[in-house]
């Protein structure tokens, strides 16, 4: 099963057993001062451009990313499909990003398929940067047999290479590698708040080596819906185009907004907890079986936590079945369900911390993983007798 296929619960509580919820930070509901402020959002018509609240965000984005201006958009996919979009106004034009980009795995090929743009990848490296060297070898210009290059995505946190968090030193020599080449560069931020979190530096010290950047509102930060676009002007009114096309245009969309104004400011206030509960859980499984379970924790940088189930004993989706199962009658077991999903590559899994879990969410984790890992330990012990 795919990690973006469904099969969870994020109640806290069901049927008495305790739920807690990692398949990802996407799953979160939004807080109680959340809804108290959407209940009460001043509101207009956005695609007039008069929703205060909107316009409140807006402006407010802006100055967090450090660029000239930002707007509101349903999702990240959409926010990554109209950034590219804009970027590459002319059909037929190319896009250089990593093989583990979110927008070359998990968004239909939209750019493709919708824009007209060809996507050609270079190979992410396990710390989700790419060889810049690569990147400059397949620069493409006015030959009239190939596409044109025109962009560069990145990701940041980088999500299958585990949330890893993109040095700015990589960052600033890409940006020297495009302005040499006349390219311009995109951000697919959807957790930018953790890359700036995990480096204790604001957005725009990120940002100022990107043209354009697309956040997300819904993950880590809390809110029910939205991402935001930055850059400059004249690529925000293009943007604001390719919106409304896609169907995106929201009317009275400050009920929206107000979530999403207290995403940036009390969501991003919060995310390193989550990054400290992500470290507690990565160092209590690296504790455990190394013929169960491996995992490195230097890979551990946000709140994405990876790794491998080394036994062969059950697949990943089993072991995440048995994560996710509670059996009264079993007396080793822990009152606690804890869904996550196997990842599409190798024998990886992946779990998510968010605001639905504390410390001692993490401590219940770790005591549910030590015993589906002993149970593990003796299925292993019986395929080799059994083997003998």
């Amino acid at each position: 099963m795919s990690m973006y296929q469904g099969g969870g619960s994020n109640n806290q509580e069901d049927g008495g057993v305790r739920v807690i919820d990692m398949r990802s930070d996407t799953i979160t509901k939004p807080t109680p001062a959340m809804r108290q402020a959407m209940a009460e959002a001043e509101v207009g018509d956005d695609v007039y451009g008069e929703d205060p609240t909107v316009n409140a965000l807006q402006e407010k984005v802006a100055k967090l990313f450090g660029m000239e201006a930002a707007l509101f958009v349903p999702t990240g996919t959409m926010g990554n499909f109209c950034s590219i979009m804009a970027h590459c106004w002319e059909r037929g034009s190319e896009m250089l990003l990593g093989d583990c980009a979110h927008i070359f795995i998990y968004e239909q090929g939209g750019s493709a398929q919708l824009g007209g743009i060809h996507p050609r990848t270079v190979r992410n490296k396990p710390d989700g940067t790419f060889d810049l060297g690569e990147v400059e070898s397949k620069i493409r210009t006015s030959d009239p047999h190939l596409p044109i290059t025109r962009l560069i995505c990145v990701e940041n946190t980088q999500n299958i290479c585990g949330g890893r968090v993109l040095p700015l030193s990589f960052l600033q020599e890409l940006r020297s590698l495009a302005d040499r080449h006349k390219l311009l560069v995109h951000m697919d931020g959807a957790r930018l708040m953790n890359a700036a979190t995990a480096l204790n530096v604001p957005p725009s010290e990120i940002l100022q080596y990107c043209d354009s950047v697309s956040m997300c509102l819904s993950k880590g930060l809390g809110a029910p819906v939205g991402s935001v676009i930055g850059g400059k002007k004249d690529f925000i009114a293009r943007c604001v185009r390719l919106r409304k096309v896609l169907g995106g245009g929201m009317r009275q969309a400050g009920v929206l907004a107000a979530a999403g104004l207290l995403a940036i400011t009390d969501g991003a206030a919060r995310l390193h907890q989550d990054h400290d509960n992500a470290r507690t859980i990565a160092e209590g499984i690296h504790s455990m079986d190394p013929s169960v379970l491996q995992i490195d924790l230097n890979a551990v940088q946000s709140n994405i936590i990876v790794f491998e189930l080394v036994s062969h004993a059950v697949t990943p989706g089993q072991f995440c079945e048995m994560l996710n199962t509670y059996d009264p009658s079993d007396s080793l077991d822990v009152n606690v369900r804890v869904p996550m999903y196997p990842t599409d590559f190798k024998r990886g899994i992946r779990c998510v911390t968010h605001h639905h879990i504390n410390a001692e969410d993490a401590q219940l984790v770790l005591k549910k993983f030590r015993v589906v890992v002993n149970s593990m330990a003796g299925m292993a012990k019986k395929m080799k007798i059994t083997d003998k």
